[in-house]
């Protein structure tokens, strides 16, 4: 599957996925629910909420949770990732688009707001241009 090639059903499985996880979000500091649910290589898709802490700097975005989740399980090839918020102006922070790029570059990027509608689509390169990773240590 490549990520020119996403079909509908499995956008609005993807969508669905990251709304219904951003319900579990632990916000209790900025009360900004954010889901994400990424669409792994093998088609399988698996999703994330954010988690605050106290101790702000130990906060979890959805997308990293989501990601930590797949590679969990096995997984590191990236098709599509959607992140889920009040808005859907929510793209992935700083932290977020680095860490995704370690694994896909090129993956597409959705945002969405509560009802399911598309807000945003563009791709994590177009995000993060000039990323640094692991072609650049030689691995």
């Amino acid at each position: 599957m490549s990520v020119s090639t996403l079909d509908l059903a499995m956008e609005q499985a993807l969508i669905l996925a990251a709304i219904e996880v951003r319900e579990n979000a632990y916000c209790r500091y900025s009360h900004y629910q954010v889901g994400s649910a990424i669409l792994t290589e093998s088609g399988e898709i698996i999703s994330g909420c954010n988690v605050e802490n106290a101790a702000y700097g130990s906060t979890i975005c959805a997308e990293r949770n989501a990601v930590g989740a797949a590679v969990a399980k096995g997984q590191r090839v990236f098709q599509t990732v959607v992140v889920a918020t009040q808005d859907g102006q929510g793209y992935p922070c700083g932290a977020c688009r680095q860490f995704l790029n370690e694994f896909s570059p090129d993956m597409r990027v959705l945002t969405v707001d509560p009802k399911g509608n598309v807000i945003n689509r563009t791709t994590l390169s177009t995000l993060l241009p000039h990323a640094f990773g692991p072609q650049n240590l030689g691995t």
